[in-house]
């Protein structure tokens, strides 16, 4: 009889509450087969089957509380129960959300079987005293030591790219460690993509609310006030967060990769020293990501010090709302800021070095948000040089006239873009770009065949599912070299999407329309405007147009770029043609539901195909 445990996976969790039982007494289960929903204050969870058997015993019920080490379904497995298990009883538990456990060590991907005591102890000796496991259970495909490496793969850096990077090696049989010196999930989950989204939403939604109430004809009376709460923005940003990167630890966990904690430096191409203590490993995985640049001006170093001068990570935890704000560069993260604080009433002024805002992108797309961010009220100043700081203003040159001018702020910005950080690994051999990015191939290799680099370090495409899917591909390529199962695929860069969360927001996939001139390239484009979509007009939020670029003769998609209230939803759909090496036909026949956002794009497929759309 096996007897299911809820037990604790850190950070604390004690106890959580039973939302739903999905199996009843006498139901065959297999390996993996959900049993129960549970809920905690860290993560709703569905519980797996930790083996095979026939359901004997139900001891919990819907909206029961249940505690750490309580057992709560009984599973007739066909083994009898024995009073002196191989492992300690309470790891003989399914984890919140976990691979399930056994008493049995839990063997490589091959196959599952009994190992005598004193080899599972001799497994055990592997982990020092600092690495922490799911639930202190042998991970998948811990053997004894093979050759002369404790390690199949070590991990440095558990950003997005590494902690997925590490679950994958693990889900392929693969021994692996990930070394953290800070949070996990990196830049993107801690002072990046999440915190900076949370914060949109809430400056949105006060906008709308503000300015657009009697439009959707809600009325607010005069004695209402409708009034930014930033201590609760940031509240809000700062729960969203704690819940992601403790639900990464927790997926860490669950998959069985060993953990440690501190700064990695590597001693050689196969050993990494964290502390006082050495781990070897067959194949190093870098992903340490990246840090934000600075502008080294006259005044700079003093600005950063009284406070006015700030980053992004800085731009997200401001004490108070600015009056007036400063952004120097117009670019991804540039803009996202311009529309946060300006939904809010802060008077935003961009000063950008290039003529226009979003540069790299479509020109199309750089042109009619401009337009957008002016009628919304943010100042853009093109074509300008800064020059240095001061107290609370910044001095630029406008490089179209000559021009010195002095802006005054509450706060200042800079968004200059980002640097690789590779310290540590200085020793080894790594070949850099001429920017400082670790170089490597399309499989992620680095001049060092053992060792890869991952994520903003590379310096490919500095984009949070960029690092995932690099991640994926680094795992299977290491299972690759050892013949064990995989999915060999080489990184495409030139069909990883964008995306920028502004109102309306901006996505796009491939070449632009300046790309494809430039390269010679025959093409056809279309754009089709939101204002002509149904579901645009109901929702209020005709800004904007699909626009797709194919390749005349067989139809081939060449790029792809939306404005529109929910383009980083819509993209995908190109982005996953691209992928499959379909055409615009494809995109044309497929049913768009009506009403949808997503008409638009069978509208410009629609003309591309047959020379003119439908609604328009």
């Amino acid at each position: 009889m096996f007897k299911v445990k809820f037990a604790d996976i850190g950070e604390g969790l004690t106890e959580g509450k039973v939302t739903e039982v999905l199996v009843k007494i006498g139901d065959s289960v297999k390996m993996g087969d959900s049993l129960f929903h549970v809920e905690t204050d860290k993560v709703d969870s569905e519980i797996p089957s930790p083996t095979d058997g026939k359901i004997a015993k139900i001891l919990i019920k819907a909206n029961q509380e249940i505690k750490v080490g309580d057992v709560v379904v009984e599973i007739d497995d066909g083994k009898v129960s024995t009073e002196e298990p191989l492992v300690q009883e309470e790891e003989n538990a399914s984890v919140v959300g976990s691979t399930p456990v056994s008493n049995d060590v839990i063997p490589s991907r091959g196959g599952q079987t009994k190992k005598p005591a004193a080899e599972v102890e001799k497994a055990k000796e592997i982990f020092s005293a600092k690495v922490e496991y799911g639930n202190n259970e042998i991970a998948p495909s811990l053997k004894d030591k093979i050759g002369k490496f404790e390690y199949d793969v070590i991990i440095v850096g558990a950003g997005v790219g590494g902690y997925t990077s590490a679950i994958k090696c693990a889900q392929l049989g693969l021994k692996t460690l990930i070394v953290e010196k800070d949070k996990y999930g990196g830049v993107c989950l801690n002072i990046g993509c999440i915190p900076t989204k949370t914060l949109l939403k809430s400056a949105y939604l006060y906008s709308q609310i503000k300015n657009k109430a009697a439009f959707y004809g809600i009325k607010i009376s005069a004695e209402s006030k409708v009034e930014v709460d930033w201590k609760q923005f940031q509240g809000r940003k700062d729960e969203v967060v704690a819940k992601l990167t403790k639900g990464v630890e927790m997926l860490v966990k669950k998959n069985l990769v060993a953990q440690v904690k501190g700064e990695a430096i590597a001693v050689d191409q196969h050993t990494i020293k964290v502390g006082d203590k050495k781990y070897t490993c067959e194949s190093l995985v870098i992903a340490t990501g990246s840090d934000a640049n600075s502008l080294r001006l006259p005044g700079a170093e003093e600005a950063i010090k009284s406070g006015f001068l700030i980053n992004s990570t800085g731009a997200l935890s401001l004490k108070t709302v600015p009056k007036k704000m400063i952004i120097i560069g117009g670019g991804v993260i540039g803009v996202e800021f311009a529309n946060l604080y300006s939904n809010i009433g802060v008077d935003v002024t961009i000063l950008q070095a290039m003529p226009t805002i979003l540069e790299i992108l479509d020109n199309d797309v750089s042109v009619e948000m401009t337009k957008i961010f002016k009628k919304n009220g943010v100042t853009i100043k093109p074509n300008v040089k800064i020059l240095e700081f001061k107290k609370d203003s910044v001095v630029y040159e406008s490089t179209t006239s000559g021009e010195k001018i002095t802006i005054k702020a509450d706060v200042c910005l800079q968004s200059v873009g980002r640097h690789a950080i590779t310290s540590g690994f200085e020793k080894i051999g790594i070949q850099l770009t001429e920017r400082g990015f670790i170089q490597i191939d399309d499989y992620c290799q680095t001049n060092i065949k053992n060792v890869y680099a991952i994520g903003d370090v590379n310096g490919k495409v500095m984009l949070a599912h960029a690092a995932s899917k690099q991640g994926i591909i680094v795992a299977n390529h290491i299972a690759k070299k050892r013949a064990m199962p995989n999915d060999d695929h080489k990184m495409e860069f030139d069909k990883i999407p964008s995306c920028i969360y502004t109102h309306p927001e901006v996505a796009t996939v491939g070449k632009t329309e300046q790309e494809v001139k430039a390269s010679n390239i025959d093409y056809k484009a279309y754009k089709f405007p939101f204002s002509a979509i149904g579901k645009a007009l109901a929702d209020g939020n005709t800004e904007g147009f699909v626009k797709l670029i194919i390749e005349p003769e067989f139809g081939k998609i060449l790029g792809a770029h939306i404005i529109s209230s929910h383009a980083t939803d819509m993209i995908s759909e190109i982005t996953t043609v691209m992928e499959c090496e379909g055409t615009i036909s494809e995109i044309a026949m497929a049913i768009h539901p009506h009403p949808t956002l997503s008409e638009a794009i069978g509208e410009a497929a629609e003309a591309l195909l047959h020379g003119k759309p439908i609604n328009f």
